[in-house]
């Protein structure tokens, strides 16, 4: 029983550690400054989702553990969701419903981002449709969004299991991920 929990417990350890570059990869300044992605709670919400959608994706093609890594990372955002909804405020009784509304969205755009994945045109409209909301996006925007996702993943499937299940993974900056 004690190896299960240690096995678990360094999963755990990986999946938060995955999860943070997730974030700093979608803290990235181009994303908002050169690629007008919303610099507000929703914009950034989609821009963590896009990078914890690629982790999760590389590591559930894996074999075992990698599919477990991939459980773990997206446990680690919406635990991380529901302690900043906390610290932002919110009240007990809602973040259970915000928190819910926030995985419901994560797996919608997850579905809407591998339906498409091989057609350009169409994840750049997934892409617009909701970093943008509806709005119209910076011209060429999507499409350098569609370039950053599919070098970010590039640079995902180039990098070992064995590094990943230590929680190390790199991504590109921003910036060269789009060209």
């Amino acid at each position: 029983m004690a190896g299960f929990l240690r096995k678990r417990d360094k999963q755990e350890r990986a999946g938060f550690r995955l999860y943070g570059s997730a974030v700093a990869a979608a803290r990235d300044p181009f994303l908002y400054a050169a690629l007008g992605v919303p610099d507000t709670l929703d914009g950034r919400f989609d821009a963590i989702a896009l990078h914890v959608y690629l982790v999760v994706r590389r590591l559930s093609a894996e074999p075992d553990p990698g599919p477990a890594l991939a459980q773990a990372v997206f446990d680690a955002m919406f635990l991380d969701m529901d302690i900043n909804l906390r610290e932002m405020g919110v009240g007990d009784l809602s973040v259970g419903k915000r928190n819910r509304a926030m995985w419901e969205a994560f797996h919608g755009r997850s579905a809407a981002y591998a339906a498409v994945w091989q057609d350009p045109p169409a994840l750049a409209a997934a892409f617009a449709r909701n970093f943008w909301r509806g709005e119209q996006p910076p011209a060429g925007a999507a499409e350098a969004m569609v370039r950053l996702a599919s070098a970010q993943a590039a640079c995902l499937a180039g990098q070992r299991l064995e590094a990943m299940l230590q929680g190390e993974v790199l991504f590109l900056a921003a910036e060269e991920a789009a060209r």
